[in-house]
């Protein structure tokens, strides 16, 4: 039995399957409850903030990618909005499941039909809302096995952060879901663990528990009681990527050209592996972590000491810290947003700080009291060279020496030559890109096959702002998801690109693929891609320019 889904995480893992299936019951429509309406209500605060408390906690524990997200869905959980539903469907007779079950599903609906991040958090909605249902009916959620001398497949309809966060790769040989697309939390959660998984994959939870499953996160693939032979293939795949852990150094071509490897950092936890993975730098340290938990901004102080952490960790290295990224799409409780219907294409990043300028001075200032020669500022979602010169300004108002801008619009691509006669470089986020670009929902996984980032229209306007950045001598980075695939490093190479940025686990396979291969190679693999009709044709004629990535099993 084979089964296919939408790729996120590269290996190939292989072990037992183990179904992780969520059943708690939808509370009775008019369930109703005998007593107070005020001790209702308590028992339902109560377990809201239980809950919180316990993602919160989860989030401490796991710290990197895994406590951002969690320390964001308890921030969901205790909603103020959300809350005054509650009490007020329990002020209408409304039993507490009930009443938490109908404003949740009120709020995941609106969220559903918003797209962009907050089509992404309805997910998060529907296990949180579970979550307290189960405490309100002193209900047990399922919990992860015990860990074994064999690592597990976890299969799932989708997999929630709280259930993921503290699982490591020793635990987990792969992860299968039915749902997600390459953005969701399992693939940004894979990605950091380095464990392969495959997501929007229709049949996953129809494996039964205990079988052996292998999992291929390179070509989708998954095989339920794969043949004898395939253990070969897992045990050489484990052969690889031990083999690759072992290239060292700074990056560069087969014929000694510079390429800076960088690292993708959510939060000060993450830099540990940065470090270990000799990126050579923080291509994208996202600042959101300090503010999207939180009810008021985070102060000068706290700003500072993140933002030493990562100059302290790569001293003398360069450290590119992306202001806050927030607005409509990443709702921020001291930063109320007025609705939109499509928070993707309103307020959010540099156009957040155009209208609460105050927030961007606060942020700026606490980077000018620790710039150092590594610093470099970057601001997200960035349109015109209007937007570029005011933030610019800005920058160097407060003595701040370089200062980048984001391409992830496509009208900043196609006028990238004006952004950069503002900027001092920038960097392109190719997940954005392909969403604007493409007019399709990031989260959504039937829109998977236009974001994959050999869609020869992406290729397009990655080479069209790396021209531009040629003509202005200002380097250009690649801090998106495709910078993390070894064949499309080589082919962003061959396109002019200056830096690659991607999750440290990473950094060791595009390092020894780039090694493998001259400039003219990744140039002819270049041009070879942009000629393709399509995604899958783009990514085969790379590779057939690409002979080392077959050499090295990648």
């Amino acid at each position: 039995m084979n089964l296919r889904g939408v790729a996120v995480s590269p290996g190939v893992g292989q072990g037992p399957s183990y179904v992780l299936s969520v059943s708690v019951p939808e509370p009775p429509e008019g369930a109703t409850y005998v007593g107070e309406a005020e001790d209702e209500k308590a028992r339902a605060m109560a377990a809201l903030t239980q809950i919180a408390g316990e993602l919160e906690a989860r989030g401490n524990q796991a710290g990197g990618e895994a406590e951002e997200i969690l320390k964001a869905q308890a921030l969901m959980a205790e909603d103020p909005g959300l809350v005054v539903k509650v009490r007020s469907l329990i002020d209408r007779g409304l039993a507490a499941p009930r009443a938490v079950f109908e404003a949740f599903t009120k709020y995941r609906d609106v969220l559903a039909g918003s797209g962009g991040y907050l089509g992404e958090r309805a997910a998060d909605l529907h296990d949180i809302r579970d979550r307290v249902i189960a405490v309100l009916y002193g209900q047990s959620m399922p919990a992860m096995p015990a860990p074994s001398e064999e690592p597990y497949v976890l299969v799932a309809k989708d997999l929630a952060p709280a259930d993921t966060a503290l699982l490591s790769r020793g635990q987990v040989a792969a992860f299968v879901t039915e749902e997600g697309g390459p953005t969701s939390h399992t693939a940004i959660l894979a990605r950091a663990m380095g464990v392969p998984a495959v997501v929007a994959c229709p049949g996953a939870t129809a494996i039964p528990s205990g079988v052996e499953v292998m999992v291929d996160g390179t070509t989708g693939e998954v095989r339920v009681r794969p043949e004898p032979d395939a253990a070969a293939e897992v045990r050489a795949a484990e052969t690889r990527r031990t083999a690759l852990s072992f290239a060292k150094g700074p990056g560069r071509t087969a014929d000694g050209q510079r390429m800076l490897l960088l690292a993708n950092v959510g939060s000060p936890a993450d830099l540990e592996a940065a470090v270990a993975a000799e990126a050579e730098g923080v291509g994208l340290y996202r600042t959101e972590f300090l503010y999207l938990d939180r009810t008021a901004p985070p102060s000068q102080e706290e700003q500072r000491r993140a933002y030493r952490q990562a100059l302290r960790a790569f001293p003398g290295g360069r450290v590119v810290v992306r202001t806050l990224d927030g607005g409509a799409d990443k709702p921020l409780a001291f930063l109320p947003a007025p609705a939109e219907p499509n928070p993707a294409l309103g307020l959010r990043g540099l156009r957040l700080y155009r209208a609460h300028p105050e927030v961007m001075a606060a942020q700026l200032d606490a980077l000018a009291a620790v710039a150092e020669d590594g610093l470099q500022v970057l601001a997200p979602m960035v349109t015109t060279a209007q937007d570029a010169a005011w933030f610019v300004r800005a920058c160097r108002e407060r003595g701040l020496r370089s200062a980048g801008v984001m391409i992830e619009v496509p009208a900043a691509a196609l006028r990238a030559r004006d952004l950069l006669a503002q900027a001092d470089f920038a960097s392109i986020g190719t997940n954005d890109m392909s969403q604007y670009a493409f007019a399709a929902d990031r989260q959504l996984g039937v829109m998977s096959p236009l974001h994959d980032p050999w869609q020869p229209a992406l290729l397009d306007l990655v080479a069209m702002t790396a021209e531009a950045g040629v003509r202005s001598g200002k380097p250009i980075g690649v801090c998106g998801e495709a910078a993390a695939d070894p064949a499309l490093a080589c082919v962003l190479t061959g396109l002019g690109l200056c830096s690659l940025s991607m999750a440290p686990a990473a950094l060791p396979a595009v390092r020894a693929g780039l090694a493998a291969h001259t400039v003219e190679q990744c140039r002819t693999a270049a041009e070879a891609a942009r000629a393709q009709p399509t995604a899958a044709d783009a990514r085969a004629a790379a590779r057939a320019h690409l002979p080392g990535l077959a050499t090295l099993g990648l």
